[in-house]
């Protein structure tokens, strides 16, 4: 029965901290908060994850909706890509967040590894020449987007900011295109 009252508790704090920093965002949502909302003192958040930063990797569910890539023109692949990435950064601001987390708590940083491993990783085995090269490639793709991210909206480096978006999609879309398509 404990492991069930268990499991009830973290799936009340799990959907409290979702809602939560879904409106709040990550920087103005507090553990306290968090535990009113789902009904349980806040040392109970702490002792199932340890910290805010803990419990928004737990929380953090992302779908990073990428495009069917088999349905696109192969030698716009790349253009596709970085268009969807700014637009999903531009009107979403949970993967941002989340990319602030992963810089220094593990847990944040298995969540973005898995979600672009698991979704990126997937859409790129689709359209690559050689399947075998699919998650050297999917790594490189993130690389780009995930040093997009950071320098745009994490760091917010004037010049990066500066550019819009558009023009980053024709300055970013070939080295992204030759990730996916260039022999090796």
């Amino acid at each position: 029965m404990t492991a069930r009252r268990s499991d009830a508790t973290r799936a009340a704090i799990l959907t409290a901290a979702r809602q939560r920093f879904a409106a709040d965002g990550y920087e103005r949502a507090t553990i306290r908060a968090i535990a009113a909302d789902a009904r349980i003192d806040p040392s109970m958040v702490m002792r199932y994850y340890g910290s805010k930063e803990g419990l928004f990797a737990a929380a953090a569910e992302f779908d990073l909706r990428l495009p069917d890539l088999t349905d696109q023109p192969t030698d716009q692949l790349g253009e596709v890509l970085v268009r969807h990435f700014l637009d999903r950064w531009e009107g979403d601001g949970t993967l941002i967040a989340l990319l602030r987390t992963a810089a220094t708590n593990q847990g944040a940083a298995d969540r973005m590894r898995a979600v672009f491993t698991d979704q990126l990783g997937a859409a790129v085995a689709a359209v690559v020449p050689d399947p075998a090269q699919a998650p050297r490639r999917a790594g490189l793709v993130a690389s780009q987007m995930l040093g997009l991210a950071l320098t745009r909206y994490v760091l917010r480096l004037p010049p990066v900011v500066d550019t819009p978006p558009a023009d980053l999609v024709t300055w970013l879309a070939p080295t992204v295109h030759r990730y996916l398509r260039a022999p090796t």
